[in-house]
């Protein structure tokens, strides 16, 4: 990184999202009409669940029944990769291994659930699209959601969908403070900074956009999370 810090924020007057909403325009009106606006170079994180409303991605569920979700969490699921209880732990058709395929129901509507963008990556281009069209600056989109961890506890914050931004910043093959070969270091940076904008925005608050201003241009290039961050199997130990 070229500075020595970064700066993020949760955009206020973000009204509640409906299917069909142009989101990159709320986008884009709600952040360049605060004082510290929007400039070229910004990363502009998204939660899924408002890119899951504005798409569509809303199914009806039996508000009576809490395990009526279920069905959908087995229609979204293309392989079981644990089961204990009601919990399931997926593999989505996107490739991401989580808790219940992806399929949410905080605040969402009672009687409906969200299920994940078809195309998270999509998602991210189109927004970063409709945003320069609007406010005429050129961002990076990340589009977060939250991710429980395998061997540790807690949820963080990770990145399903980006676009302006590479998803891995590789330092393989060059050199630590002491001179030695770096053999496997890449680091996950939309994810890292998908976890530093749920710092601002909160599980609770309802504040569904952040921008993080100060990242090394270096950062901006094309790329796609699926394609790069998403491990294959062949290189999975524990699938």
């Amino acid at each position: 990184m070229t500075g020595t810090s970064l700066s993020v924020r949760a955009v206020a007057a973000i009204p509640e999202i409906h299917p069909g909403d142009d989101l990159a325009g709320i986008i884009a009106r709600a952040a360049t009409a605060e004082a510290e606006g929007l400039l070229d170079g910004d990363v502009v994180v998204v939660t899924q669940k408002v890119v899951s409303k504005a798409e569509g991605r809303l199914v009806p569920v039996d508000p009576d029944d809490p395990l009526d979700h279920k069905r959908l969490v087995e229609a979204e699921t293309v392989r079981v990769v644990r089961r204990r209880g009601d919990l399931v732990i997926s593999e989505t058709s996107h490739g991401f291994i989580c808790a219940n395929a992806g399929v949410d129901l905080s605040n969402i509507e009672l009687g409906y659930a969200a299920l994940l963008p078809e195309d998270s990556d999509r998602s991210a281009r189109r927004l970063r699209d409709g945003i320069r069209a609007r406010a005429g600056v050129e961002v990076a989109v990340i589009v977060s959601d939250t991710f429980g961890r395998a061997w540790r506890r807690g949820l963080t914050d990770v990145a399903i969908g980006s676009a302006g931004i590479g998803p891995i910043l590789d330092h393989r093959g060059g050199h630590d403070t002491y001179g030695r070969q770096l053999q496997v270091t890449e680091v996950a940076v939309v994810d890292e900074l998908a976890g530093a904008a749920d710092l601002v925005l909160g599980k609770a608050t309802g504040n569904p956009v952040a921008v993080i201003r100060g990242v090394d241009p270096a950062w901006f290039r094309p790329g796609e999370v699926r394609r790069e961050l998403v491990r294959p199997p062949a290189e999975d130990l524990f699938r």
